[in-house]
């Protein structure tokens, strides 16, 4: 595979190339502002040219293949093929279809390792955002393995590697591994939380507290039963909005994306646990290796694919049930009857795998992203610089070894004319996602927010943000590109 730490993807010519070069990719190259501008917008000449797309967003184009060859074996036409692992899963996604369309647009058949939801007309619609909010749909490695082009490694190493995992889990959050789970993907684990939710609390809308990744709100606004959004910033009195909205649980992300800031998560669990309200915590981009994200949570949930994994070509989560939690016995005996979208085996393996050097790697990005960010705060090109070391309430939370991630975002003077300048002149990966060894650096507001820029700009986050994920580079050699794109005007 191509050394992206030595030979990044950033040329015009290289546009739809896989992040990293692997047929498994979570990320692709969109070199220049327009290029993400046309992926938005659904460019077919940009689209033709993509090599690969986030797993949720889209069909990896393995999974691609598994759909058209079971099209072409069963004359399946103008339909579309959504794979999940099991029958269970797939009823979960036609059921919500049912629930939103008012004909029978949907149907499962059950294959020997996977069930198809086979869907037409307004059906898809529906079956494409479910596909993406929940991250339930079957992983590429499993595809390729249902297609005879990987092999299926034998169950009793998948289950050596699962605990294997589960268990550098537990080492970084002192949680037994009996309670923590490895799901399908970071949106299965929320997916997962919300369904334990609403067997024992009353079918309500969540409240999300705190700026939201996208699908982080529109998972149980548009899947389960609605939600709700505030900050602490448009909030007199912070325990009286929840006693108002009243809600089934409150969602945090630690810290937020695209600012990097934390909610006062001490304060705000006092209140939940006062209100009787389960505290749902997303620790993805602190990463349970920087903060004690179990402490006032009940549930934490991580998107393992992005800095436990480092590598950019898996799809994983992890679900984790504080035992502290005063509704422990509750939750267990809910995820019982719940059917766990577990980590496919070759993924597990593989997440095993690349995982194994997550802590080295995590502290050494930590190191790099504050290098870098001291870096440009002094830069005379740079209006704001967001980082969680900024944030008082992300410093609350760090462990004794813990440092700020490997994330930050900045705006640059002159804005979107200049952004636009630097991001296409800037001599890095560039791609959506975040964690991998690599930097990647992406225009994250337009990749998540197209649809919706006035209002995010509503909460203060401009369209022209430039987010960076710092990898392992040498940080000379790093700011070296930066600097050349920052003093390209």
């Amino acid at each position: 595979m191509r050394d992206l730490l030595k030979n990044p993807i950033w040329k015009n010519l290289e546009l739809g190339y896989s992040i990293p070069e692997s047929i498994h990719a979570v990320s692709v190259a969109l070199p220049t502002w327009n290029d993400v501008i046309n992926y938005e917008e659904k460019n077919q000449e940009c689209m033709n040219l993509l090599k690969s797309i986030y797993p949720r967003f889209g069909l990896n184009p393995i999974v691609k293949r598994l759909c058209e060859k079971i099209k072409k074996e069963n004359y399946y036409n103008n339909t579309s093929i959504w794979p999940y692992p099991n029958e269970s899963i797939a009823f979960k996604a036609k059921k919500y279809i049912d629930r939103n369309t008012s004909e029978q647009f949907s149907l499962i058949e059950k294959r020997d390792n996977i069930a198809l939801l086979i869907t037409e007309k307004e059906g898809s619609i529906y079956a494409k955002y479910f596909w993406q909010h929940t991250g339930l749909g079957i992983s590429s490695r499993a595809a390729a393995i249902e297609l005879g082009l990987e092999d299926c490694p034998p169950k009793s190493y998948v289950n050596e590697c699962s605990q294997r995992i589960k268990n550098r889990i537990s080492k970084s959050t002192k949680i037994n591994s009996n309670d923590i789970h490895l799901t399908s993907s970071g949106m299965s684990a929320l997916h997962t939380s919300l369904e334990i939710i609403y067997k024992l609390f009353p079918a309500k809308p969540t409240l999300q507290i705190g700026f939201p990744y996208v699908d982080v709100l529109k998972l149980p606004m548009n899947i389960f039963h609605g939600a709700k959004l505030i900050t602490e910033e448009n909030c007199v009195d912070i325990e009286l909005e929840i006693k108002r909205i009243n809600p089934s649980a409150l969602i945090i992300e630690l810290p937020s994306n695209p600012m990097l800031k934390c909610v006062n998560i001490k304060k705000i669990a006092k209140i939940a646990k006062k209100l009787n309200i389960p505290l749902i915590v997303d620790d993805t981009i602190g990463s349970n290796l920087n903060i004690n994200s179990p402490e006032h949570a009940d549930i934490v949930f991580t998107s393992l694919t992005k800095i436990f994994s480092g590598s950019g070509d898996i799809l994983a989560g992890s679900l984790i049930l504080n035992p502290k939690s005063k509704w422990i016995d509750q939750f267990r005996n809910a995820l019982n009857e719940i059917n766990l979208p577990t980590l496919s085996d070759g993924d597990t393996v593989y997440l095993e795998k690349v995982s194994r050097d997550v802590n080295q790697r995590v502290f050494e990005q930590n190191k790099a992203c504050l290098e870098l960010k001291k870096r440009l705060e002094t830069h005379s090109e740079i209006k704001n610089i967001f980082h969680p070391e900024n944030c008082p309430n992300f410093n609350s939370l760090l462990t004794s070894d813990g440092g700020y991630g490997c994330l930050l975002s900045f705006e640059l003077n002159g804005g979107l004319n200049k952004a636009k300048k630097f991001y296409d002149s800037l001599k890095v990966s560039k791609g959506p996602s975040l964690g991998t060894k690599f930097t990647l650096v992406c225009p994250y507001v337009l990749l998540a927010h197209y649809d919706e820029l006035d209002w995010a700009e509503s909460f203060g986050i401009p369209s022209h943000l430039i987010r960076v994920s710092v990898g392992l580079e040498d940080q000379d050699q790093l700011w070296k590109s930066f600097s050349e794109a920052l003093n390209n005007f």
